[in-house]
């Protein structure tokens, strides 16, 4: 008899996600469906208070109507949805949640950060293909938020939630994202990513040179586009990502208007415009941990969420 199913729909900043998924004979868990709408419902969460914008809502109901109708064939046992970042922070956010209820029956769950995070890491963990790392830092950048996790003997030893997603930070020093990203964005993006990083108390205590692992949409596109300009299919491309790489990418994408990205292979042209932004965090996050590759995962929040109600 099959075990169980149940559907996780993660409401992100900048996509909201869906994951049906199963127990395995081996214990590990199994995707039966996945599925990603990139709804944006963060646009304008840079603004002071933070809010959710009266479209930005609409569609990101949209989605996860569209979600919860393409789960449905599987029968889950359970239906979890969670809000991360950008409507934990809304002043709005209670608004938004009671809204999904109404129209789907089902409540939101918010998130605290470090809950974010440290379900980020348990995800992680049930990927098969990272299970001979043993000391790592993990990390997952969306479109409000980042977090940083450091794993010793496989254990989470420290985990925070930054506000550097790259749609909050695009909105914040790219004031014309349309246009090429030039110097001085560029350098304010690494400036505040470095600045926060110290200031949280984040410690890249591994030995030199450490191990790492990135999950989310950011990194799924970076190795989209590699394995685009490579002729291979994006599961069966690398999961091994050179800093080196990631840094031709940027200066490559940076000189480009909007519309040029947008055509670029690889590059969801709903995320060609906060793209450049995501490079230059990542390459700041390596600068600051010495680190010289990634390693990419599919596994993420919403495996943590599977595994956890599983």
């Amino acid at each position: 008899m099959p075990s169980p199913s149940v559907t996780i729909i993660d409401i992100g900043s900048n996509s909201i996600k869906l994951l049906v998924a199963q127990r395995a004979d081996d214990g590990y868990l199994t995707a039966l469906k996945s599925h990603t709408i990139d709804a944006r419902i963060s646009a304008g969460i840079s603004q002071v208070p933070p809010q959710l914008s009266e479209a930005g809502m609409a569609v990101g109901l949209a989605a996860i109507e569209s979600l919860l109708t393409i789960a449905a064939p599987h029968n889950p046992v359970r239906t979890i949805l969670v809000a991360t970042s950008a409507v934990r922070e809304a002043i709005n956010g209670e608004a938004f949640r009671q809204l999904v209820a109404q129209r789907t029956g089902h409540e939101v769950r918010i998130l605290a950060g470090d809950e974010e995070a440290n379900l980020i890491g348990r995800g992680l963990l049930s990927d098969p293909a990272l299970a001979d790392l043993s000391d790592f830092y993990l990390f997952d950048l969306g479109g409000g938020s980042l977090e940083c996790l450091t794993f010793r003997n496989r254990l989470s030893v420290a985990s925070i939630s930054l506000p550097l997603g790259c749609v909050r930070l695009t909105e914040r020093y790219q004031p014309d994202p349309t246009a090429s990203f030039g110097s001085v964005a560029r350098h304010a993006v690494t400036q505040a990513t470095r600045d926060a990083l110290s200031r949280s108390g984040y410690v890249f205590g591994l030995p030199i040179p450490p191990a790492a692992v990135f999950a989310g949409g950011s990194m799924t596109t970076v190795r989209a586009i590699l394995a685009a300009r490579r002729g291979e299919l994006l599961a069966e491309t690398t999961r091994i990502i050179q800093v080196e790489e990631i840094r031709s990418m940027l200066e490559e994408l940076a000189l480009l208007p909007l519309t040029t990205r947008q055509t670029v292979q690889g590059l969801p042209s709903s995320r060609a415009d906060v793209f450049p932004t995501a490079l230059a965090t990542i390459l700041a996050i390596a600068e600051a941990g010495d680190i010289s590759e990634f390693r990419h995962t599919f596994y993420n929040l919403r495996w943590g969420l599977a595994a956890e109600t599983l």
